[in-house]
């Protein structure tokens, strides 16, 4: 028999006895593999639901590497887009390099676009709705509100589509043109069409203004002034921490009788400055719990340091509030610092951390969830209000709100007394 017979009959042979012969080399793992690997690596380490919705994450990986075609960089992206959708988490998300680009401007406290922060439905999910109008942007003088669900931008119906693709659409060159068909909540066939010019909008966050004059009945008992202290919080960026320690401590050397601090439609933004503003009226106990599957893993305290802890203080909020704010309402709440007038607010109580990807894009994670000092899970629940108000009630802005504290009681936004705080009335 010739030689290489004998060869092959060995090989047969030891493949039968399971002898250990080579295996053939693995199929090198290609750059656009490796970066997926990186995305499905960021979500293993981090994701606060350890059961992945109920997939098995390893072998997810397995699978996508055999058959999602990645022989570029786009094909590559699609794959960790898809395989994020699999986690049903609308605020887990991969972020091509320019959506990561325009995030980190947004937090930074300017955009170009229509000055529209948007979330999605509370309810259905599916539905892109407009979380709070920038305060002077484009949006808002056309008419836009907050609870207002977006139809179509420019013609592209946007149900369905991720938050990023929306803001893709909504943000563009300033001085450029978009059509924003947009209805008010539960009225679909209502529908309002907005012809908006995109600009830079800078989100100042922070604005205070004292109210003279105020009816006696809306100050704390015992006050020898009739001024109050008004401050809002429209979003909290990198600015927001240096201007609100400002506005507090300006109201507080012109010794106001009392706080009204809204947070009306206040989106959120950077989780640390809306604990360093509770740090600010809060001078001691816990303001906020952080959760995972594991349990409470880490706690944010008052530090000792407040500005201001004792001036009686209302808190207006509404279904526009949301994250980082919600964090600052529920810690005012349950520390008894003040009072949370309004409505309930949105319920978004995740925590998201992005990380960078080597090539310049990056994965917004779901790491973990908020809980108030009390251990109120406030995730698609809300912080609900110790006195419920309708919209009406008090306008939006120093200017509006203002007006409606220089009211008698019965006509205006402030009333009552309860246990040294001003409450907000009917």
């Amino acid at each position: 028999m010739p030689q290489v017979g004998l060869g092959m009959a060995a090989a047969a042979t030891a493949v039968a006895l399971g002898l250990g012969l080579p295996a053939p080399p693995a199929q090198a793992v290609t750059s656009e593999q490796l970066l997926f690997l990186e995305a499905w690596r960021a979500v293993d380490r981090a994701y606060v639901d350890k059961s992945f919705n109920g997939q098995s994450w390893f072998k997810l990986r397995e699978t996508y590497l055999k058959k999602e075609p990645m022989g570029n960089r786009q094909q590559t992206y699609g794959a960790i887009t898809k395989l994020l959708a699999v986690l049903d988490d609308p605020f887990t998300r991969f972020l091509e390099p320019s959506r990561l680009a325009a995030l980190r401007r947004g937090t930074a406290g300017s955009v170009t676009g229509v000055g529209l922060e948007i979330t999605y439905d509370g309810g259905s999910g599916k539905d892109v709705v407009v979380l709070t109008p920038a305060a002077g942007g484009p949006a808002e003088k056309a008419g836009a509100r907050a609870g207002d669900v977006i139809v179509s931008v420019n013609g592209t119906p946007v149900k369905g589509l991720s938050l990023y693709d929306v803001s893709d659409l909504l943000q563009g060159e300033a001085d450029s043109q978009v059509e924003v068909v947009l209805h008010g909540p539960g009225a679909p066939s209502n529908t309002r069409t907005l012809q908006l010019t995109r600009q830079k909008v800078t989100i100042n966050p922070v604005t205070y203004t004292t109210c003279s004059n105020v009816a006696a009945a809306a100050l704390p008992p015992g006050s020898s002034g009739q001024q109050l202290g008004y401050v809002r919080l429209a979003t909290f960026n990198s600015n927001t921490t240096a201007a609100a320690q400002q506005a507090f401590e300006q109201l507080s050397k012109q010794g106001v009788a009392g706080l009204v601090l809204d947070v009306r439609n206040n989106g959120g933004g950077l989780f640390p400055a809306g604990v360093n503003v509770a740090r600010m009226l809060v001078d001691r106990g816990d303001l906020v719990l952080i959760a995972d599957s594991q349990g409470i893993r880490d706690i944010y305290s008052a530090d000792g340091n407040s500005i201001d802890k004792s001036t009686p203080l209302v808190v207006l909020v509404n279904r526009g509030t949301a994250s980082a704010s919600e964090v600052l309402a529920g810690a005012l709440k349950d520390s008894r610092r003040g009072l949370i007038a309004g409505e309930r607010t949105f319920g978004k109580g995740l925590i998201q951390t992005v990380v960078d990807l080597s090539d310049g894009s990056g994965v917004a994670v779901t790491v973990a969830r908020y809980q108030t000092p009390a251990g109120v899970d406030i995730n698609k629940i809300g912080v609900s209000p110790d006195v419920q108000l309708s919209p009406m009630h008090c306008p939006q802005g120093r200017r509006g709100s203002a007006e409606c504290l220089r009211q008698t009681p019965r006509r205006g936004c402030l009333g009552d007394h309860h246990s040294g705080a001003t409450v907000v009335t009917h």
